[in-house]
């Protein structure tokens, strides 16, 4: 069963080779020197931020069962990193608008690294307390970082449509290639070195700090709103208003949440669904592979966001229908093929199947990631982007924990069906989004059309 991990990787590794060297100059973006070098820098700071994170996503799971904890008291575990973002969340991302977004990610880093430290006990209390330091760093990672570079961009007079490259160029590398190495290195450190789960979160906290060193030597401050007696419920009640007043960005927020929070609900799912009956599967590996894919996604991407058609709130409705469809195949798997009741042993043909489904909708989140990005470049106000961003957060991390929190109250099926359904749920929002941005174009230049017929001739 060896042969078929290697025959999914090498598949994939063809497509994206393919994918990437069959560019022509519709797929790219002519841009300036200046530009290329930020880019550079953003994508080395991203990167090593994403290596941060990567290289914990396949073992946290593993490491708490090491550690002796069963599914329930995992999940409760990860219910307090979901609901920590939710309740903090807000909260760093409008301190991230008033006191500065540079300073917000030296803090992500900070915080992480604290995290990765409380994984070298077993004792609950202190596991807790790493996801709380987690759920804070990860709403900080996903709303600071591109916060700083949003502003940064337009502070330095580039062209906007530039920010799409950067976006793409950022999930594919440090939602990609970053994350398969990470895949791979922490599978070397747990496997071959045989250095235990916790070694790559030590590798992580150290990619971490090399990150946090370059941030603090080539990056200057920017803010968000800048008015000294602006408190925090001011933000608050400003950033509602914004969603309020504001269907797009209402939108924007619900299409969001329901895609991450079916994305964060698979991260907890999928090594159950391919090891029901305690097969040993690679982990670092099948991480990797998955990441692979997603690599994929943003490579097919950028190439869809280098033109001016189809535009991005068309294509993503159809991103949104195969995700949901590669979710239903642990549940067509469940019907169609008997399962394995023997226990250990490799993957069985079930697992094939869904691993292939899981591939797919990788590719979806590679897909989704810079798509969402350059919508909410497009939509969201500078002047309170993060704590915009982080409210979205808030019902994404409301729907995880109470996914989380009835983990074994429901089968695995049940919980992909319901991922499904808010995934179809997503493309019908995505769809509502495309209408109304149509209709105010058409509005506006309907507006500047009458305004040109109205201007006096000049004799």
């Amino acid at each position: 069963m060896e042969a078929f991990y290697y025959l999914v990787f090498a598949a994939l590794s063809a497509v994206v080779f393919g994918v990437e060297i069959s560019k022509t100059t519709k797929d790219r973006i002519n841009t300036s020197p200046a530009f290329n070098s930020f880019k550079n820098n953003y994508l080395v700071v991203y990167s090593l931020m994403m290596a941060g994170d990567w290289l914990q996503g396949p073992y946290v799971y593993f490491l708490y069962t090491t550690y002796g904890f069963g599914k329930g008291e995992i999940g409760q575990l990860f219910i307090a990193g979901f609901g920590s973002s939710m309740l903090f969340g807000t909260i760093v991302g409008s301190l991230a608008d008033k006191q500065g977004r540079r300073r917000a990610c030296v803090t992500y880093c900070i915080t992480y690294i604290l995290s990765c430290i409380t994984k070298h006990s077993p004792q609950y209390r202190v596991l807790m307390i790493g996801r709380v330091l987690g759920g804070i760093a990860t709403s900080l990672l996903f709303s600071s970082f591109e916060s700083w570079l949003v502003a940064e961009h337009n502070k330095r007079g580039f062209d906007q449509q530039w920010l799409s490259l950067t976006f793409s160029k950022a999930i594919f590398l440090g939602n990609g290639l970053v994350a398969i190495l990470s895949g791979l290195f922490g599978n070397f450190l747990v496997d071959t070195f045989q250095l235990g789960p916790v070694a790559p979160f030590d590798a992580a906290a150290c990619f971490l700090a090399i990150g946090m060193a370059v941030i603090l030597s080539s990056w200057t401050e920017n803010y968000g709103d800048p008015s000294e007696n602006k408190d925090l419920i001011a933000q608050f009640r400003g950033a509602a208003a914004a969603i309020a007043s504001d269907e797009k960005i209402a939108l924007l927020g619900a299409i969001q949440s329901l895609f991450e929070g079916s994305m964060y609900t698979f991260v907890f799912l999928w090594t159950p669904a391919l090891s029901p009956n305690d097969e040993e599967i690679p982990h670092g590996f099948i991480f990797a592979t998955f990441m692979l894919a997603s690599m994929l996604g943003s490579s097919i991407a950028s190439r869809l966001m280098a033109r001016s058609s189809p535009r991005v709130e068309s294509y993503m409705q159809i991103v949104f229908i195969v995700s949901s469809a590669s979710l239903l195949l642990p549940i067509v798997t469940s019907f169609l093929v008997a399962p394995s009741k023997v226990k250990g042993g490799s993957m069985s043909l079930s697992g094939c199947l869904q691993m292939l489904g899981f591939c797919t909708f990788e590719a979806c989140v590679g897909i989704f990631w810079p798509s969402i990005m350059k919508m909410r470049s497009q939509y969201i106000p500078e002047e309170a982007r993060s704590t915009i961003m982080n409210f979205f957060r808030i019902p994404l991390n409301i729907f995880v924990c109470v996914v989380l929190y009835n983990v074994n109250a429901f089968p695995i099926t049940v919980m992909f069906g319901m991922c499904s359904i808010f995934l179809v749920v997503a493309s019908i929002l995505q769809r509502r989004l495309l209408v109304i941005a149509e209709k105010q174009k058409t509005e506006v230049w309907e507006m500047k059309e009458r305004d040109n017929e109205a201007e006096p001739l000049n004799i």
